[in-house]
């Protein structure tokens, strides 16, 4: 894998790491850094040594504070901007790809940081994270599917709110609406991540993957139809 200069990667032993690298400026999401995630998520998805994927972000202030605005909302006029932004679905990759997620969530997760985290399978917290979609401030709706993985995951009311208000979560509210798994101090954050790793490891990758296909597939049709899906996935693992 070449060096990248916004992000991080790594892989030891069956986990891949992707750090977000841009600490000085929160980890904004900005053009570079997209293109720099389109092509690790893809090696993630074809490598068959990766098993499971832990996601973080470096320094000490924030996992991802938003979209870089300077590149997004500035220069070209923002229906380009917003064009860009789109030129590689890197939203679409990350939930198509069937391997577990999990990422590590600290400080500022702001915007694309909530949005990434969501397109995640488990969320794990610092008790110093607070969480906020400031789009609708900026005169802009979420563009990487906040309006729609968001109260798929915590509820419309709750979603509504926090989208219509803008106002920011702690880390203890965010656990309460389920937007996160589990909060705990910023000291075992990545210690926890790497367990949680590990546990998933330890189990038949096959399995795990058919987990994760009937979970966030099976949500999306009516029960009997879920069930049925459950029972074919049950059955091609006996063979």
């Amino acid at each position: 894998m070449s060096d990248f200069e916004t992000i991080i990667y790594e892989k030891r032993d069956g986990t891949a790491y992707i750090t977000l690298n841009r600490p000085r400026a929160l980890n904004a999401y900005n053009v570079k850094m997209r293109d720099e995630l389109y092509e690790v998520l893809g090696a993630v998805r074809d490598d068959p040594d990766v098993l499971v994927t832990v996601l973080k972000g470096a320094g000490e202030k924030a996992f991802c504070a938003g979209a870089d605005l300077t590149e997004f909302l500035t220069a070209p006029p923002p229906v380009f901007a917003r064009q860009a932004r789109f030129a590689r679905d890197v939203w679409g990759l990350f939930l198509s790809i069937e391997k577990p997620f999990i990422t590590a969530l600290h400080g500022y997760v702001l915007g694309s940081g909530i949005e990434m985290a969501l397109c995640c399978d488990i969320r794990l917290a610092s008790d110093d994270a607070r969480f906020g979609l400031p789009e609708p401030g900026l005169g802009i709706i979420p563009a990487a599917g906040g309006s729609q993985t968001l109260p798929r995951v915590i509820g419309q009311a709750a979603a509504l709110d926090m989208l219509l208000s803008g106002r920011w979560l702690t880390a203890a509210e965010a656990l309460r609406l389920r937007l996160v798994n589990r909060v705990m101090p910023r000291a075992n954050l990545y210690a926890e991540a790497e367990n949680l790793a590990g546990r998933i490891k330890a189990h038949q990758p096959l399995a795990v993957t058919c987990i994760k296909r009937a979970v966030t597939q099976g949500l999306d049709l009516p029960l009997a139809a879920g069930l049925e899906f459950e029972e074919r996935l049950g059955r091609g693992l006996g063979k």
